[in-house]
Order: C-alpha cells, then structure tokens, then sequence
C-alpha cells in the first residue's frame, strides 16, 4: 500500500498526539482522516465557486424580480 512521510514540528506533533487521545484513534487515523477531509473541502469549494461563477448572471435576474 502506498505511504507518505510527512514532517512535523514537536508542537505540531504534540498537537496531533493531543487530539489523536482526544478522539480515541491512532495518529495515523487522525492524520489520514484529516488529509482526506480537506482534500474533500477544497473540492467542494472549488464547486461552489464554479458554479456561483456559472449562475452569476441567472442570480442578477432572479434578484431584479
């Protein structure tokens, strides 16, 4: 299975230890998890731009109604 290093500072490190105890999972979870989510955020907020881009004009003529 693919991996991935990824460097962290001490606090940051910390940081996630914290919350990997927090939520009773892994560092590796959390991290991964984490990963994921954002990369799913950006993605949905790429959308969302293109599409308020797309109905920009739609929205000007419905809102002069």
């Amino acid at each position: 299975m693919p991996a991935l290093n990824v460097t962290f500072t001490d606090d940051e490190m910390a940081t996630l230890r914290d919350q990997a105890t927090k939520e009773d999972v892994s560092m590796k979870a959390l991290a991964h998890d984490a990963v994921l989510a954002e990369v799913h955020r950006r993605k949905v907020t790429a959308a969302a731009i293109r599409t308020a881009r797309i109905s920009a004009g739609l929205n000007k003529r419905l809102a002069n109604k």
